[in-house]
Formats: C-alpha cells, sequence, structure tokens
C-alpha cells in the first residue's frame, strides 16, 4: 500500500488526474463525527467523504471504484487499515495519508485545529 504525506497532496493529486482525466479524487475520512467536528480539511481539488472506519465494512459499496482515494484519519493508523481494507476488495488506486489530520495541520494547513 502506497503512503503519502500531506505536503504531497497536490503532487497525488496531479498524478491522480493524469491516470484517469475527469475523475475528482476523494479524501476519505474515516474518523469519527465528533472528531470531524473538531478539525477538517478544506475540500480542495478532490471529493471529501466521510466515513467512520467501523462503517466501511457496510458502506464501502457506496465509494467508486475508478477514483482514485486517499484515506485520512487523526495520526494514519486507522486509515492505513481502511486502504488496505479497500485494496483488499477491488480498489486499486488507493493511498494512505501518513501522519493523518495532524499532519496535514503541520505541513498543509495550520489553520486545521490540533487534538
Amino acid at each position: 500500500m502506497q503512503s503519502i504525506h500531506p505536503a504531497q497532496i497536490d503532487e497525488w493529486l496531479q498524478h491522480a488526474s493524469g491516470q484517469t482525466p475527469g475523475v475528482t479524487p476523494v479524501v476519505l475520512d474515516v474518523r469519527e463525527p465528533w472528531e470531524m467536528q473538531t478539525a477538517s480539511v478544506k475540500a480542495e481539488g478532490f471529493d471529501l467523504v466521510a466515513m467512520p472506519m467501523r462503517s466501511v465494512p457496510a458502506r464501502y459499496l457506496e465509494l467508486d471504484r475508478d477514483r482514485p482515494i486517499a484515506c485520512l484519519c487523526h495520526h494514519g493508523a486507522r486509515s492505513a487499515q481502511v486502504a488496505h481494507f479497500l485494496m483488499q476488495n477491488g480498489f486499486s488506486a488507493v493511498v494512505n495519508i501518513h501522519g493523518g489530520i495532524n499532519a496535514w495541520s503541520q505541513q498543509r494547513d495550520p489553520s486545521v485545529p490540533l487534538y
């Protein structure tokens, strides 16, 4: 499974657009609703989809297998598990955002609160 750092999101978006022209990539936030209320990323160049990790096994078919997906959580552990699960279930363009929203705040957007 491939991991990217939040600082590499723009590069990943460009690569994803080249691989699947006309398809908007997805950042899949697998944190709990209270976490998303505490801190969230701005959807710039991607669609932000909220799907708490515990709901993924029941809901993953809502996702389009043809869209590139970057999984996001607080520090990167839950999102890595979800990325692995998606890959096992036929999703091929999946990456994990290493360091999660915590690293996103430090590397990409300091306006995102740390918690």
